[in-house]
C-alpha cells in the first residue's frame, strides 16, 4: 500500500493532505467549541441592559465605537484585556465593529461611572474638549420599549437556551441569576428595580422623577448597558 502511494505522487499528496486535515480538525474543533462557550463571569443581559443595548444600536453608537479589543500591546494598554470569543456568547447581533471614530467600549464599564456617562451623553465636549461626538439629549426624555425587550428575551431563551432565571458562575466564585419576567408587568418591574439603582448616581431630576413615576428614559437603560461592559 505504502509502496504504491510512493510511486503515485498525486495520490500520495492527497493522502498527506487528508491526514493533516483530519488531525487538524481533531485538534482545533474541540478548542474552538470550548472558546465559543460563555466565559466565566459572562451573564445574559438583564431587561434594562438589553433595553440599553437596543438604544445603543438604534442611536448608531456602534457606527463610531467598536467592541473588540485585539491582542496587541497598544490595544491592551489602552483598553484592557483583549476580547475573548466566549464574552460574546449572548450578543445578538455582535457589535465588534471596525471603525473607531471614538474609543473602543468593550470594557468601558471598568473605568467610567454612571455620572460620567450622564454628563458625557448630554454634552460630550464638556468632558472631552476635542470630542466630535454630538450630544444625545433626546435620550433623557425618550422612554424605553420593554415590550420589545421581553419578546427578545423569550425568543432567545427558547431558541438558544440563554440561561435566564438560572445561576451563572462569576469570576469571584459567586453566582448571578439574571431574572426574566414571564409577563410584561414583571419585566417592567425588573427593569424599574435596576433603573432605581442607576438613577441614585445621576443628577438629572427629570430622569429621577420619570423613574419614580414608573417610566424609564433611554439614558438610564444605555448607562446600565455600558456599565455591564467589563
Amino acid at each position: 500500500m505504502f509502496h504504491w502511494l510512493e510511486k503515485n505522487p498525486f495520490f500520495f499528496a492527497v493522502g498527506v493532505f487528508v491526514t493533516i486535515a483530519f488531525a487538524g480538525l481533531i485538534e482545533i474543533v474541540p478548542n474552538f467549541a470550548q472558546a465559543s462557550r460563555p466565559t466565566i463571569g459572562t451573564a445574559p443581559y438583564s431587561t434594562l441592559e438589553l433595553a440599553g443595548r437596543h438604544a445603543y444600536i438604534k442611536n448608531s453608537c456602534n457606527a463610531c465605537h467598536s467592541q473588540l479589543i485585539r491582542p496587541f500591546k497598544s490595544e491592551t494598554d489602552r483598553y484592557g484585556h483583549y476580547s475573548l470569543s466566549g464574552e460574546y456568547a449572548y450578543d445578538r447581533p455582535f457589535l465588534w465593529g471596525s471603525k473607531r471614530t471614538g474609543p473602543d467600549l468593550m470594557r468601558v464599564g471598568n473605568y467610567r461611572t454612571t455620572e460620567w456617562h450622564e454628563n458625557h451623553m448630554m454634552n460630550p465636549s464638556a468632558l472631552v474638549p476635542s470630542s466630535i461626538m454630538p450630544g444625545y439629549k433626546w435620550m433623557f426624555t425618550t422612554m424605553v420599549d420593554v415590550d420589545t425587550v421581553l419578546a427578545e428575551q423569550i425568543t432567545i431563551a427558547n431558541a438558544f437556551g440563554v440561561p435566564y432565571n438560572k445561576a451563572v458562575p462569576m469570576k469571584d466564585g459567586s453566582s448571578r441569576i439574571v431574572k426574566m419576567g414571564s409577563t410584561l408587568e414583571e419585566a417592567n418591574n425588573l427593569a424599574l428595580e435596576e433603573a432605581r439603582a442607576i438613577v441614585k448616581d445621576m443628577k438629572n431630576q427629570d430622569v429621577k422623577d420619570a423613574v419614580a413615576n414608573g417610566k424609564i428614559p433611554e439614558i438610564v437603560a444605555l448607562i446600565a448597558y455600558l456599565n455591564s461592559l467589563k
